[in-house]
Parts: structure tokens; C-alpha cells; sequence
């Protein structure tokens, strides 16, 4: 059960535009399927009759004209923006506003100054770096969607007298009014109303989230006795686009393609803008806030400066450096260069980024929705279990089911093939001579069952004449119907009502356990003959149960253990039923409770709807509008949401979370609307994947903290030195090339590591707990600050006009170095150097920092940005300022994590 992270947030960013797309989901799937309903109701005939077409199939020239009426058999897509496009998203951004608005403002006052060079170096270098990282990643991501299957066959003719012919075609070729021909293996490419149909079966995972591929027919839906329904996916007579044909073959008009599908009717509402995410928010949130504080406390600077030494153009030039110093205007870089740095080491784990700000949302993430079929399975059906008519294993069951299987000439479904395939592993039955094919009784739906006759040369290690046996197997009803007997423990008694019921009992049971049952039964056929018909199939005896299911993969319970040890609550949504669902969970340690349905979800509101979500982990036959929903209320809650999907009607929940997470394997709309994509449908990939994305938004956090502290405690320091000392305390100039030698520094962010115990829990943007930790670690510098001030006026008497210069150069020092060494005292939450030690980048760049503060002063730049070199004498109380500030640091750091419970 969860709780709430933030109980205050009543709904989550973006939340009417989102509630407004799901309203057009919601419509745009009801309109289609009432027309598709309609279509499925009438005679085949009359359905070509109103496509304008015939069994012979369109013409080339009428199928050109269609094309051109119609358009291509395309759905909507997101297309990738222009790099125009990209590149000026790449400088939307508040910090970079901030800088050009400063230094336009600097060039107004004096085009010559060099701030104004120092501000545009910052705003190309981090605006191109953005642009770059998110240009590369969009371009990787067109590759993925590459269809594998890209034609289909469908019949035509040359002209009107002409024969038909079979040709393929390109998908987005297809036409309303062609008929497709499907065999085993196809994509289907719009939708179909069948016409002829012989053993069809087709996967619907990517529209239904049913894990079994379902039969299909030819018959209207009246002829088979379904009541009416709006919802395409269950009609037995369509088959639709997006989903692909298991085994058997068929012939289809098309009665709508691109748009007008009913996966087009879902897709059409799924592109266009994106919510607001987590990340974003956070992001948002986080630089409006050092926006004000920037905004209150450069006019205070402004004035201070300006009353006490009366220069007020110096003042205000002052004050723009002053807001260049609470700006931390590097973070889009840093940020950029962060989750570039992440995308690459998680594509060297399968996991490709789309949208680089993903990366931080999976790391912040706190709850992940996901299908079952594919994640915590293996997507096979296996022969799980062979039972007698007591539920006790039999292995004259599974030979009776192998026999069947075995022998019969049509094309064999995904369970006939468990079945031989569970033989051949296990070689627990021998097919030999004594067996042979005399006829068979084919599969058909309204029967739901196929039998097989067979030849049986007398009894292993017996002699005697050859006999005929028929062999059933199908739907345990339809079987149990045509029993007169049963087989109890090798005997045939008779099946009495009460042991009827008992063998039902026993088959529902396994139902319940989430496996899909076929009954076996046979007979010795009295008076044997070359032809056998369905009338034949009577007077049966029956002989037990061929249980299925999906089998869990090995690696989801370990996988789903370290998602939870990492924080993270796994909730299944599935569009498959509650018992499936349920077993499986079961089978990978997940706790199931109460599983929820999809109609369940449709009779709350949003309030109850949160608190249900909250506390549920399973939810069964969600349609795409119930997913979304269920993914808005656990955001609704204040958690952070992930959601793994690969269908079409996974879409609309992919783009509403927080971080959208789907395979190279899914439909288009999916990999479109996902942010991550696994290249391998696996939990321990996506793990290794939430390690990664806490640790570029640990090393995130650490900048804008570090860098919003000790900004802080300069403007801070500023503000004593200016209310005090009869000179400005460092010049313009100073403060901006301070800054740039800082944040240069902190280019090597990226590459630092995180302390194991981060990574535990998922970590999520705090405003406030900046601003907090800015107040409290932000001052401790300026109290070394003043120590330096003191130091300067008394010991070196820095204290005139004239004088100025050595004071500005001695704090230039100190200020620097400071910020640069109390880093390491920042980016853990352990003592540092001893307990936890930065990467070498970011010792490599420290030592680099210090360097160039130190040799600034004395360098042939000195003259033109105001320095003067320092005496020797200097040194020793600049490294005594230095420890006794990170001594503090590290002592207050202490009391911090005691009194919070966080650091980073």
C-alpha cells in the first residue's frame, strides 16, 4: 500500500490538458467502435456492397484512386521538429533569459566591457550543448521506428474482366476496398472485415493486453450468438489494425485504414503537446525560486552600494555582476551534460533515451505501472499441467494431448505446439509405428474442439487387430458435453451428474489459478471406416486436463525485489483478465490483494479513484482511457510515475507518466509516445536504468546546490563589505570571472560518482529544501568571508582607496578557492576524502580551479581585470581560513542531516 509523498498536491502538472485528451481518447474510441460494431453485424455481402468492391477484389486504377481520396495508410504521427526548431527550444530557458537580459543590459551601459563577452560565452556554450545532446538523441530515436514488416498481400486486377491476382504492397498503400489475404506471421495493416477465415487465430496483446492469441471467424456476429458489443476488439469477425495473425489464414475487405482505424481513432489523440513531468516541474519550480530571491536581493545590493560610495553607475554595473552571482547560469549545461553523460552509459545497457529529461524522471520515480505480458513473463504459452479428472498429474493425459496435437494436418495453434514441445523436452512419450493417421474432424469455432482418428496397431508389447481411436481435445464445456464416461485411476466408469461436475470443478479451479484449461477425452471406435464426421464425435470418454499459461520469467521476482529495494512500487496494469493477471503476480511475489478491473475504474471519480489506486497493485482488463486514468491518480497522490507498455493501448498512459517507458519490439504509437526504450523487455534492465537515472539527478542537485549556496554567501558577504568598507569590495569584473573559473570547474559534475546509500530511494525536486539548504550552508562562507575582510584592512592595511586592489584580489582568492573546496564538502553527505572521495574529473578540475584563482593575480591578465599581485605573508592566513571553513562546513553538514534527514 502506498501513501502519500505530498498530500497538499492535489493534481498533477498539466492535469486539465491531460483530462482533456483523455475525454477526446474516450470519444474517438466510441465513435469508432460503434462503426466498426455496425460493420461487424451485416453479411459479408452487404459489406462489400457498401466498400464499393467485390470478391475479385479493386482494380490498379480504382485502388490509385482511393489512395489519392483517402490518403496514405498512415496514423498520426509525432514528427521531429526542425533543427531550427530544436535550436531555439535549446535557449527557452529561464537562467539563459536572465543572462541575455543582463548582458544586453551591460552593452547598453558599455559595449566595450568584457562582461558582456564573459555572459555570451556562457549563453551560446550552454544553449549549444543542449541542442546537440537533444539533436543526436532525436536522431537515434527516428531509427527506432523502422517497421520490420512493411508490405502485405492483397488481391487485385489489372482491369475489370482481368483474374485477381495477389500482390504486395506497401502498408500505407492499402486502400479502403482491397481485400488483404493473412496468413501466420502478418501484420495486419487496417481494418478488416473478414470474408473467409479457416483456423484464424490473432494476437491482440497490443490492443487488448490479452497474453492468448483469440480465434477469429467469418460469420457475422449474430450467426454466433454474441451479443452486441462497441468495442471492435472482442468482434470475431474483425480484425484489426495493429495486431498480427498467429496461425491459420484469412481474406478481409478493408473497411478503414490510417486515421479512420481504430488504432488510427486512438493515435490521433496521442500526439501534439506533452504535459508538463516531474522533471519539468521541478526544474520550473527550482529556477523561479532563484529568480525572486535574485530579484529582491540585487536591488537591495544596488542600493546599499549606491548610498554608501555614491557612484551610481558603479553600483548598478555592481549589481548586474551580483545577479550574474545568484544566477546559476550554467545549470542547463550542467543539466545537459548530465543526462548526455547518462544516455550513453544507459545505452550501454540497452536502454535507449528519447527525451533526455526522462533520465532524471526515472531516477525520481517512486511507482511503476506495468503489463505483465513480456515483463513478467516470458510471452509463450507452456503446457503447465496434465491432470486426470481428480487433478492429480497423469501421463496418459499429456499422450492423448501430444497425439492429438501431433497428428492433425492444420496449422497448429500456440498450445498444440506447447504440448509437442513439452514431450519433446521431457521424452516422456514415444510415438511410434503403432500409431497412424486415418482422418481428421478440423477445428472450427462454433464447435470450439478438433478431433483426430488414428490407427492403433495393437497395445505396446501386445499383439492383436488394429483399432481406430478418435482423440478430442477443445473447450472443456463443448468436450464434457459429448462424454458419456470417464477414466478414474485407468478404469472407465460412467460420468454421472456428480462426477460432472466434480471434472468441471476441477477445471475451474485451475481457471481460477489463471491457466487456460482444454479437456481430453477418446473413444474406441466400434465399427472402424476411412471417413469420420462431427456426428462421429460422441459417445466420448473423458480423460483429463491440458492446463496453460505464460510462464513467469525467471528474473522477474529478483528484478522486481531490487525495484523494491530501491524504493519503488511495482502495480501490474493489464488488459488481460483478473485471474491470469492474479497467477502471475502470485508467481513473481507480488501481493496481489483485491485485483481492480477496468469497470471497477470506470465507476469512481477522481477521489476515490486516487485512494483505490494508492493501495491496489493489480489492475485487470484496463482499456487505454482506465490506464491513463489509474497513472493520473497515482500522480494525483504526489508519486512518481513510470509506465512500461508496448501496445496501442498503452499509449495514452506512456505519454501521461512521469517517464514513459516502452521496447524496440512495440507498435509505433508506442516507442512515439514513450520517453525510454528498453531493447530488451526486461525489469533488470530498467533497474539498472533507475541506478543511472539517480545518479544524474544526484549530480544535478549537487551543482544547483553547491552553486546556489555559494552564490548566496557571496551576495551576501557583498552586502557587509558594502555597507561597511568605503570601496567596492570586488570589482564587476572580478565577480564575473570568478563565476566563469567556478562553473567551468563544475563542467565535471556529470562525471562524479554517488554514495551507495543515494541511490537507495528515489529522490525528487525540492524547492524548498534548496532554498533551505542555500540559507544554511550559504552564510557559513561569509562568516570566513568578513575573517578575510578583517584580515585584509588590519594585517595588510587594504583599507584605502588606494589600496583597493590588493583587498578585491585577497578576497577574489579566498572566494574562489572556497567555493571550489567546500564542493567536496557538499557532494557527500559522509566526511570527505576519507569516507567518500570525488571522481578524478572533479579533482582534476578542482586542483585546475585553484590553480587558476591563484595565478590570476599574477598573470599578465592581471593589470587589465583589476588585480594585484599578494605577498607571501598572505598565503598562510588564506590556507587557515580555508581549513577552519571547510572544519565548519563539515560540522554544521552533521547537524543538517540530523535535523532534515537528507543532505542532496
Amino acid at each position: 500500500m502506498l501513501t502519500p509523498r505530498t498530500p497538499a498536491k492535489l493534481a498533477p502538472p498539466g492535469r486539465g490538458r491531460r483530462e482533456r485528451k483523455a475525454a477526446e481518447l474516450e470519444a474517438a474510441t466510441r465513435l469508432a467502435g460503434e462503426r466498426l460494431a455496425a460493420i461487424s453485424a451485416r453479411p459479408a455481402v452487404r459489406v462489400l456492397q457498401d466498400a464499393d468492391t467485390s470478391r475479385c477484389g479493386l482494380t490498379h486504377a480504382e485502388a490509385a484512386r482511393r489512395l489519392e481520396r483517402h490518403g496514405p495508410n498512415v496514423v498520426a504521427q509525432e514528427r521531429t521538429p526542425l533543427w531550427t526548431t530544436q535550436l531555439a527550444k535549446a535557449f527557452c530557458n529561464p537562467f539563459i533569459g536572465v543572462l541575455v537580459f543582463l548582458a544586453a543590459v551591460m552593452f547598453w551601459q558599455d559595449p566595450a566591457d568584457p562582461g558582456v563577452v564573459i555572459l555570451s560565452v556562457m549563453v551560446a556554450v550552454s544553449g549549444l550543448l543542449r541542442f546537440w545532446q537533444e539533436y543526436r538523441s532525436g536522431r537515434a530515436a527516428d531509427a527506432l521506428k523502422e517497421l520490420v514488416t512493411t508490405t502485405c498481400a492483397v488481391q487485385r486486377r489489372a482491369g475489370s474482366g482481368s483474374a485477381p491476382t495477389t500482390f504486395e504492397v506497401p502498408m500505407d498503400r492499402v486502400v479502403p476496398g482491397d481485400l488483404v489475404k493473412l496468413a501466420a506471421g502478418d501484420l495486419i495493416p487496417a481494418d478488416l472485415r473478414l470474408i473467409t477465415a479457416k483456423d484464424l487465430m490473432v494476437g491482440q496483446a497490443a490492443l487488448s493486453g490479452e497474453s492468448l492469441p483469440v480465434p477469429k471467424a467469418d460469420t457475422r456476429t449474430e450467426d454466433l450468438g454474441q451479443d452486441a458489443t462497441t468495442d471492435p476488439v472482442e468482434a470475431d469477425n474483425l480484425c484489426l489494425m495493429g495486431t498480427s495473425v498467429t496461425s491459420g489464414t484469412a481474406t478481409g475487405v478493408v473497411v478503414a485504414t490510417g486515421a479512420d482505424t481504430y488504432f488510427g481513432s486512438m493515435a490521433g489523440t496521442l500526439v501534439g503537446e506533452r504535459p508538463q513531468t516531474n522533471f519539468d516541474t521541478g526544474v520550473r519550480k527550482v529556477s523561479f525560486l532563484l529568480i525572486r530571491f535574485m530579484l529582491v536581493m540585487v536591488p537591495v545590493v544596488f542600493m546599499v552600494n549606491g548610498l554608501t560610495k555614491g557612484d551610481w553607475n558603479e553600483a548598478f554595473l555592481f549589481g548586474i555582476a551580483v545577479a550574474v552571482g545568484l544566477t546559476p547560469e550554467m545549470l542547463p549545461m550542467v543539466v545537459s551534460a548530465n543526462l548526455a553523460r547518462g544516455a550513453v552509459a544507459m545505452s550501454r545497457r540497452k536502454v535507449v533515451v528519447k527525451r533526455l529529461n526522462a533520465i532524471q524522471n526515472l531516477g525520481a520515480m517512486d511507482v511503476l505501472c506495468t503489463d505483465k505480458t513480456g515483463t513478467l513473463t516470458e510471452d509463450r504459452i507452456v503446457l503447465d499441467r496434465y491432470l486426470d479428472v481428480h487433478g492429480a498429474e497423469d501421463g496418459e493425459v499429456l499422450e492423448y494431448g501430444y497425439l492429438n496435437a501431433h497428428f492433425q494436418t492444420g496449422l497448429k495453434n500456440l498450445m498444440d505446439q506447447a504440448v509437442i514441445d513439452r514431450v519433446n523436452e521431457a521424452e516422456e512419450v514415444v510415438v511410434d509405428a503403432r500409431f497412424s493417421m486415418v482422418d481428421e474432424i478440423p477445428f472450427d469455432f462454433a464447435r470450439r474442439r478438433m478431433s483426430v482418428v488414428l490407427n492403433r496397431n495393437g497395445m505396446a508389447g501386445k499383439a492383436g487387430p488394429p483399432e481406430h481411436v478418435m482423440i478430442t481435445k477443445g473447450a472443456v464445456e463443448e468436450v464434457l458435453t459429448l462424454c458419456t464416461h470417464m477414466t478414474d485411476r485407468g478404469e472407465k466408469v460412467e460420468l454421472t451428474g456428480e462426477l460432472r461436475l466434480h471434472a468441471t470443478r476441477i477445471a475451474e479451479e485451475n481457471n481460477r489459478q489463471g491457466l487456460r484449461v482444454l479437456a481430453v477425452a477418446t473413444r474406441t471406435v466400434a465399427e472402424p471406416r476411412d471417413t469420420y464426421t462431427v456426428a462421429d464425435e460422441d459417445g466420448l470418454t473423458l480423460v483429463g486436463f491440458l492446463a496453460f499459461l505464460d510462464p513467469p520469467k525467471a528474473s522477474a521476482a529478483a528484478a522486481l525485489q531490487g525495484l523494491a529495494d530501491k524504493g519503488i512500487a511495482v502495480k501490474v496494469v493489464t488488459g488481460d483478465n483478473e485471474l491470469v493477471a492474479a497467477r502471475v503476480c502470485a508467481d513473481v511475489g507480488i501481493e496481489v490483494g483485491h485485483v481492480v478491473s477496468g469497470s471497477e475504474v470506470d465507476a469512481l471519480d477522481d477521489t476515490a479513484l486516487r485512494a483505490l489506486a494508492a493501495r491496489t497493485t493489480v489492475f485487470a482488463k484496463a482499456n487505454p482511457v482506465q490506464k491513463a486514468r489509474i497513472v493520473r491518480a497515482l500522480q494525483a497522490e504526489g508519486h512518481t510515475v513510470g509506465f512500461l507498455g508496448d501496445g496501442i493501448n498503452d499509449a495514452a498512459a506512456l505519454r501521461d507518466a512521469d517517464v514513459g517507458i516502452s521496447v524496440d519490439t512495440a507498435v509505433d504509437i508506442a516507442k512515439e509516445s514513450a520517453d525510454i526504450i528498453l531493447l530488451e523487455k526486461d525489469l533488470t534492465v530498467l533497474e539498472q536504468g533507475v541506478v543511472q537515472g539517480r545518479t544524474t539527478f544526484g549530480n544535478t542537485i549537487k551543482y544547483i546546490k553547491m552553486t546556489a549556496s555559494s552564490n548566496f554567501g557571496n551576495v551576501f558577504s557583498v552586502l557587509v563589505a558594502s555597507a561597511f568598507i568605503p570601496f567596492q569590495p570586488m570589482l564587476a569584473i572580478m565577480l564575473l570571472v570568478q563565476n566563469l573559473v567556478y562553473d567551468i570547474s563544475q563542467l565535471a559534475t556529470p562525471w562524479d560518482r554517488m554514495d551507495q546509500e543515494y541511490l537507495r530511494k528515489p529522490r525528487n525536486w525540492d524547492a524548498k529544501g534548496i532554498f533551505r539548504f542555500m540559507v544554511t550552508i550559504g552564510p557559513i562562507s561569509s562568516i570566513f568571508d568578513i575573517a578575510m575582510f578583517v584580515i585584509m584592512w588590519h594585517v595588510f592595511a587594504a583599507n584605502t582607496a588606494a589600496e583597493q586592489s590588493l583587498f578585491q584580489s585577497g578576497w577574489f582568492i579566498e572566494g574562489l578557492l572556497s567555493q571550489t573546496l567546500v564542493v567536496h564538502m557538499i557532494r557527500t553527505r559522509k566526511i570527505p576524502f576519507v569516507q567518500s572521495r570525488a571522481s578524478w574529473p572533479v579533482m582534476a578540475m578542482t586542483v585546475l580551479a585553484v590553480l587558476t584563482g591563484l595565478w590570476l593575480p599574477f598573470s599578465p591578465l592581471a593589470p587589465s581585470l583589476g588585480f594585484t599581485a599578494l605577498p607571501a605573508a598572505y598565503f598562510p592566513w588564506l590556507i587557515g581560513v580555508l581549513l577552519a571553513y571547510c572544519t565548519l562546513t563539515q560540522l554544521v553538514k552533521t547537524w543538517y542531516v540530523r535535523r532534515f534527514g537528507t543532505w542532496l
